[in-house]
């Protein structure tokens, strides 16, 4: 059933304030699944399963699937549509309260279509919980993929805060008319494999946000916000191998990896 008709049935209004644009070509949703590359084998958390269109295609083929849904307008018509698949665990709430390790016990995958307003806080959230997920596949706004997959000398703080964790990829270009009500914006499906994580995480972002924390400087002078001093950060670049005269966006993972450690033996 379309959208349209579902929520008209239940007489709701989607809600432009949550992002609600709802995702309903089946054969988009399946190269999600695929993308994915779920098992009968995986445990899936889907993020803000709206009117279960990927649910019930992820219940179809994994184990079991966690699905949080923020909306309880929502709730009624999931339990619904949901009713047959005995897999299926719905969860009311917001995504960024919730611990992915009181949710799990075992390994588990994130696949869903999140709101683009928070996004950026969704991949904060997961990547820095201590049960994170093996993998994401997320569909996002298109501009926010470009970013996300981006390489040097384009990086953005959202890319070298993604790709530390491990290789991001956009596996997909989605057209607005995929979803209702229709977006302004065309969006994309991105992986990531979460391969590693920063030895001291805390650290790595402290200092990946003093380097991105003015664009048009240059790397020496930000990092200042770090509470050092000139000298100190010369001697911090100059260990690193890295010409502080550069900026933020030119420098790769490596380079990153390199000034923390560095700036770890400084202790600041």
């Amino acid at each position: 059933m379309h959208p349209k008709e579902l929520l008209d049935r239940y007489q709701i209004e989607p809600k432009k304030s949550l992002g609600q644009n709802f995702l309903f070509d089946e054969n988009v949703l399946w190269r999600i699944v695929e993308a994915a590359e779920v098992s009968s084998e995986d445990v899936v958390l889907e993020i803000g399963p709206g009117l279960g269109a990927l649910t019930r295609l992820l219940a179809q083929t994994a184990v079991s699937v966690t699905a949080v849904e923020l909306d309880d307008r929502l709730l009624p018509i999931l339990e619904y549509e949901l009713e047959p698949f005995t897999n299926v665990r719905l969860i009311h709430g917001d995504i960024l309260e919730q611990d992915p390790a009181r949710l799990f016990d075992q390994p588990y995958k994130v696949v869903a279509n999140v709101p683009y307003y928070i996004t950026g806080a969704i991949l904060r959230h997961l990547l820095s919980a201590r049960h994170k997920p093996t993998c994401m596949v997320l569909t996002v706004q298109k501009e926010v993929a470009e970013r996300v997959t981006a390489v040097p000398p384009n990086m953005s703080l959202l890319a070298v805060s993604a790709q530390v964790y491990g290789p991001v990829q956009q596996v997909a270009t989605l057209k607005a008319g995929a979803f209702w009500p229709r977006p302004d914006v065309d969006s994309a499906v991105i992986r990531l494999d979460i391969t590693h994580q920063p030895a001291d995480e805390a650290l790595f972002f402290r200092v990946a946000r003093a380097g991105f924390s003015q664009k048009r400087k240059q790397l020496h002078n930000n990092l200042r916000q770090l509470g050092l001093g000139k000298q100190e950060i010369e001697q911090i670049l100059l260990a690193a191998g890295v010409d502080g005269r550069r900026r933020a966006e030119t420098l790769s993972l490596e380079e990153w990896r390199r000034i923390v450690e560095a700036v770890g033996g400084k202790r600041p």
